[in-house]
């Protein structure tokens, strides 16, 4: 379905490094990479233009105008989100999300990839001591910088700072007319190569799925619809909040498959039990 055939890379921070030879590697694609949109027009990290949709509808955005743009009809793009981990409350995570759209054959696939291994981090510095301190906590200088005036509304940012001797300077002006600065990790793809990892790892999950056929029609990208909890507990037989199977479901002729105790076990352990351990 994908031998031969261009692929787009929709993105303006080399993110091509990553993807590319895996996906021509895996797909058998031609890579080609994205010239003519500008995707930062769909949101920043560093708050410039606020992102107005969720991380699947950008995606689409960005691949589709971008697409549009280069008239080709198969693209893949991606997107991170940085916050708090949403169970892991005291440490910051990243989510990747990477989707393919094939127009030809009216396919969209999708994969994420959520980790703590992130240096994403932000702050108030008044004194060049503590500039350095927090620069080396986030792996500064292979990790770039930005700094800015204030944290919102700021009058004044600098992006993309990646040498010590820039970023003091930059700081020292800063703290002449403001008094303090704002400084923060630069999570674009290019400046953060934790981040680049995780993009990698959201790739090769990605080329998984899309290998993954639908046993009826061979469509690509056969995957999890959803999950059904449940598995009996080895002590009481209660049902457990783990899970007991998954259900497949081909997006394009609609069969589904339910795979039982996909993680290899038929009973749950006690502790994990809501009757034998309350």
């Amino acid at each position: 379905m994908f031998q031969g055939r261009k692929l787009l890379i929709a993105t303006k921070h080399k993110k091509e490094k990553v993807i590319s030879p895996i996906i021509e590697s895996e797909l058998g694609v031609i890579s080609e990479i994205n010239t003519l949109f500008d995707t930062d027009s769909l949101g920043t990290f560093s708050g410039e233009i606020d992102r107005k949709d969720d991380v699947i509808t950008t995606l689409k955005k960005k691949c589709l105008q971008a697409m549009d743009l280069h008239n080709v009809d198969l693209a893949i793009a991606s997107e991170g989100s940085f916050g708090a981990h949403p169970s892991v409350f005291f440490l910051p995570g990243n989510e990747e999300f990477l989707i393919l759209i094939d127009l030809k054959n009216n396919l969209e696939i999708t994969a994420s990839e959520l980790v703590t291994d992130t240096n994403f981090n932000a702050q108030f510095v008044s004194e060049k001591d503590e500039l350095l301190e927090f620069a080396k906590r986030v792996h500064f200088p292979s990790h770039g910088l930005i700094l800015k005036s204030d944290k919102e509304k700021w009058e004044k940012i600098y992006k993309g700072i990646t040498n010590e001797d820039e970023l003091i300077e930059t700081f020292e002006n800063l703290k002449q007319e403001f008094g303090k600065a704002y400084v923060e990790t630069d999570m674009r793809a290019n400046y953060n190569p934790t981040r680049m990892n995780v993009i990698e790892k959201t790739t090769r999950k990605l080329v998984d799925k899309i290998k993954n056929e639908c046993p009826q029609c061979a469509c690509p990208g056969f995957d999890v619809a959803s999950v059904k909890r449940g598995l009996a507990c080895s002590q009481c037989n209660s049902a457990t909040q783990s899970i007991l199977s998954l259900l497949y479901c081909c997006k394009k002729c609609n069969y589904s498959l339910e795979k039982m105790y996909p993680n290899n076990k038929k009973s749950e352990d006690p502790m994990y039990c809501d009757y034998c351990n309350p």
